[in-house]
């Protein structure tokens, strides 16, 4: 169709945006649909610690991406932060998990996938209350501020040309001949050659609501909501990112300490609670005591995109022959993002794939 793009796709958190980029950089002309604005999702909402909570726990194909996105990350932020100005704070700061019952499972792994262990600096322990059970020191570990990530990432795409409509809805599907030909939206409608889901924890609703009836099938992928706060605290209280239980504390550049999450089955529901600040404080200022003189300036909810496992969606529909998928990344959207949209551009563009994506194929079991 003369004068549609290549790819659009829906959905402008980060596994979209970075989809675009990796699409744009094959050559591809772009449009990107957000039905709210950029990045005001998970993506946005979350921590932007540089490696899945206990990886040694999750199937070995969450590894896979990981460690494929990490060989990818530092290029990407230094281009990103030398061709827009703006700095993503990717930052090498460390992570001290406090407990650790599986510690030889957990040694293992990081032997395998080449991440530095260490014995935790008697200096931090000091400092922090336990309990401590074996604790680990990952020297290595990285973090990434998230809402800078993806205004750096915006205006990237501004400069390669992609479109971005923000405040459109996707509304319907009109499809011919197993291809899906045009999308009504609320900005009205647009032609398609070829269509991208990166929808996030939406996906597995929108799939619900506009998958046509010849092809009806349930897309596996359920909100799963988280909230965090922020302690307006100076640099220097805390440089490494600490893990506790299934909670943690992530101090930033500027010295402010962020503290999550819950993980919440609430539907849709993005609403904070008072019950959830008091427990997220109360595991903050126990954990690290010197953050009591500090006042909390933000706490705010998310919601991720869960599947099962953990293991996303990523590859080209079964019967739909102009549709893709890119989603249901759980708590490590973030970690696993360059390596999945790398991924399925391979795909989309009939490439030597980066990495097998067998694990990840739309199918009928994952349908």
């Amino acid at each position: 169709m003369p004068g549609t793009p290549d790819i659009t796709l829906i959905g402008g958190g980060i596994m979209g945006l970075l989809s675009a980029r990796e699409l744009a950089l094959a050559g591809l002309t772009v449009t990107v649909l957000e039905r709210q604005k950029i990045g005001r999702e998970a993506s946005w909402a979350g921590g932007g610690i540089m490696l899945p909570l206990y990886p040694w726990r999750q199937d070995p194909s969450i590894t896979t991406l990981v460690n494929a996105s990490l060989t990818l990350y530092p290029t990407l932020t230094e281009t990103l932060h030398s061709e827009t100005g703006i700095d993503p704070e990717y930052l090498t700061s460390g992570l001290l998990i406090t407990e650790n019952p599986d510690y030889p499972t957990a040694q293992q792994w990081c032997q395998r996938n080449h991440t530095p262990v260490e014995s935790a600096p008697e200096s931090l322990l000091s400092r922090l209350n336990g309990p401590f059970d074996q604790p680990l020191w990952l020297p290595d570990i990285a973090q990434i501020r998230n809402p800078l990530f993806i205004k750096a990432l915006k205006a990237d795409l501004h400069a390669k040309k992609v479109t971005l409509l923000e405040d459109c809805e996707l509304q319907g599907l009109r499809c011919k001949n197993n291809q899906i030909t045009a999308l009504a939206t609320s900005q009205g409608t647009l032609p398609v050659n070829h269509l991208a889901l990166t929808t996030g924890a939406w996906s597995g609703q929108l799939w619900q609501n506009l998958q046509p009836s010849a092809h009806a099938s349930t897309l596996n992928v359920q909100p799963l909501k988280g909230q965090m706060l922020i302690f307006d605290s100076p640099q220097g209280l805390l440089d490494p990112m600490i893990l506790a239980g299934d909670r943690y504390l992530i101090p930033r550049k500027d010295g402010k300490i962020l503290a999550g999450s819950t993980v919440e089955k609430m539907g849709f529901d993005k609403t904070t609670t008072a019950q959830a600040k008091q427990s997220l404080t109360d595991f903050a200022l126990n954990l690290l005591p010197d953050l009591k003189p500090y006042p909390i300036t933000h706490h705010w909810a998310g919601l991720r995109p869960g599947s099962p496992n953990g293991i996303p969606i990523i590859g080209l529909h079964p019967t739909l022959n102009n549709l893709s998928i890119n989603c249901g990344h759980g708590r490590s959207g973030l970690i696993m993002a360059p390596a999945s949209a790398r991924l399925l551009t391979d795909l989309i563009c009939q490439r030597t794939p980066l990495v097998d994506p067998s694990p990840y194929q739309l199918n009928a079991q994952t349908l």
